[in-house]
């Protein structure tokens, strides 16, 4: 039963690490979904208190993930529209033109949703700028998080 939660576990911590650059991934629960298959076995344990922490990390990541592109592109002056086109654009841009499309999408969305405003085309590509940095922010911290996990995982296993 120990090979099968290491191997499940091995499998959630390399889903949560393509997870933080693929949206439709969700990378830090599957990252700490992998802590907690480990933590099952009867060979590795984790503490309460380990996993409660990275239970919470895990959440906030997840939630600052939706919140930092928004705030992006409201912070270099853009509209509900810009927010929204850079949401639209994350998704159509994902399916649409993968893997760059990811990338390209809210940039391209926050510009067209603060275009369908009015603002000048100045105004409108430093929105899509914010939404272009607040994404790579998220993808950062994402990393930097199932990264984290990731390390545990494997310093647990050769322990």
């Amino acid at each position: 039963m120990d090979i099968l939660l290491i191997v499940l576990g091995a499998v959630f911590i390399i889903s949560g690490v393509l997870g933080c650059v693929l949206p439709i991934i969700p990378g830090p629960p599957l990252s700490y979904i992998g802590l907690l298959l480990l933590h099952f076995t009867e060979r590795y344990q984790f503490s309460s208190k380990f996993l409660i922490i990275w239970a919470i990390i895990t959440v906030v990541v997840y939630a600052l993930d939706y919140l930092i592109p928004a705030w992006g592109t409201k912070k270099f002056g853009g509209s509900k529209r810009g927010v929204w086109g850079s949401i639209i654009g994350l998704v159509i841009g994902m399916f649409f033109f993968p893997p760059f499309g990811i990338i390209i999408g809210p940039f391209v969305g926050a510009v067209i949703g603060e275009l369908t405003v009015g603002k000048d085309s100045g105004a409108a590509l430093k929105s899509g700028f914010g939404s272009f940095m607040g994404f790579l922010a998220g993808t950062l911290l994402k990393l930097i998080a199932s990264g984290m996990m990731t390390w545990y995982f494997v310093k647990e296993m050769i322990v």
